[in-house]
């Protein structure tokens, strides 16, 4: 087998990948992009039932790629408020976008289907003039030196190139391969998500319930139709999958004590299993990290996504940088220095999240209790209700 040598390998064709990919299309940099999925699957993506938050930054970044208005404008959905409820308690914390925040518009963000924006940005990748496409094809392994990184393909096909960026999934098999160790939590719980149509309009706002041993979020599509996204212990995922439709949208209606009138499910059901991972650092010799095989977030706080666009660009940034003055774009300066940027960004927001987590899905009395204040404090003090505000619209 030839060798081919390319300047950047990036390894996943998912959101994050082909970001990155498409952030360098006017560069002279050579790029491969490998994945295990065909050409065709990657074009036209199922629907998998996850619908990403995004903030106005992540909408900014997504049209300058040419993405954003690729999504067909009736699959934008508005996000205008969010509420937080905690059990049969009477107290909610209620967000609305920031009156001093300077956006384009006025929501605390938006909600497009994960689908949707895979195909968009596939369609500004597909013919870019300077990616070469190794589809239906997995990494068998990734080795690199000082002066450069070697992928071998499974098929036996070898590529060099100066830097390989991993962007596949929070359980990145590269990320292992180049040694780099990876805070992992297993929350023990399962996400199951359908839509669901009702009589009583949503009014643009997501709703996120922390019943009692499960989690409830409704998220506001159009003005009649939501995104139901349940979590629950793994071990009692029977009592949301055995219940046929009719069954569960009266679970529904009851948990949500009549809010959305009378519901219909209108989708098949969805199921994840619910790991949060943070890599320790997000390089190792002529490799680097982005979107979540860098960090795979808890998406009760809805960061994942954002925080992966945030890490190509700020990668992508440094290697422009690098390749402008003709210094080396796999050097370990230019490495530690997106490292550095990317843990401050990432590090407390992934903790923090965890704690919110813990602290609103244990079950003793204390935890209840301290729960209970939070939102009562929170409520209470406009500038913390504001603060969180500024996190959701980025």
């Amino acid at each position: 087998m030839t060798t081919t040598h390319f300047d950047i390998i990036i390894i996943g064709a998912g959101p994050a990948g082909l970001s990155f990919a498409r952030s360098l299309a006017n560069s002279p940099l050579r790029m491969a992009i490998i994945d295990p999925a065909s050409m065709s699957a990657l074009r036209e993506p199922k629907p998998d039932g996850r619908e990403i938050a995004l903030t106005h930054p992540s909408k900014d970044l997504l049209q300058q790629l040419g993405a954003w208005d690729a999504v067909p404008s009736d699959q934008i959905f508005y996000l205008r408020s969010a509420k937080v409820v905690d059990g049969e308690s009477p107290f909610e914390l209620h967000f609305k976008t920031p009156r001093n925040a300077k956006l384009s518009e006025d929501t605390l963000g938006y909600l497009i289907s994960n689908h949707h924006i895979r195909e968009a940005i596939f369609k500004q990748t597909e013919h870019q003039d300077n990616l070469t496409w190794f589809t239906e094809q997995k990494v068998q392994t990734v080795t690199a030196n000082l002066n450069k990184a070697r992928v071998v393909l499974s098929n036996g096909e070898s590529l060099t190139s100066q830097l390989v960026v991993a962007a596949d999934s929070r359980f990145s098999q590269t990320r292992q391969q180049m040694g780099i160790p990876v805070d992992m939590h297993d929350f023990g719980r399962t996400v199951i998500t359908c839509r669901i149509e009702h009589t009583t309009s949503n009014e643009n706002t997501a709703f996120e319930c922390f019943h009692y041993g499960r989690t409830l979020a409704i998220l506001p599509l159009t003005d009649m139709l939501s995104s139901a996204v349940i979590t629950i212990d793994s071990q009692r995922i029977h009592e949301v999958l055995d219940l046929d439709d009719a069954g569960l949208a009266a679970d529904l209606e009851q948990r949500l004590k009549g809010r959305l009138g009378t519901i219909t499910v209108k989708s098949p059901r969805h199921r994840y299993p619910l790991v949060g991972t943070h890599a320790r650092r997000f390089y190792s010799t002529r490799f680097a990290l982005i979107g979540d095989a860098a960090v795979g977030m808890h998406p009760v706080t809805a960061h994942g996504f954002n925080l992966g666009l945030q890490s190509q660009s700020t990668l992508t940034e440094l290697i422009q940088k690098a390749n402008a003055q003709k210094a080396d774009i796999g050097s370990p300066n230019l490495l530690q220095q997106y490292d550095r940027r990317h843990q401050i960004k990432t590090r407390p927001i992934y903790h923090g999240t965890n704690f919110v987590v813990k602290l609103f899905t244990t079950e003793t009395p204390p935890a209840k209790l301290a729960r209970t204040a939070v939102l009562r404090i929170s409520n209470a003090l406009s500038p913390i209700r504001k603060l969180i505000s500024q996190q959701l619209t980025g």
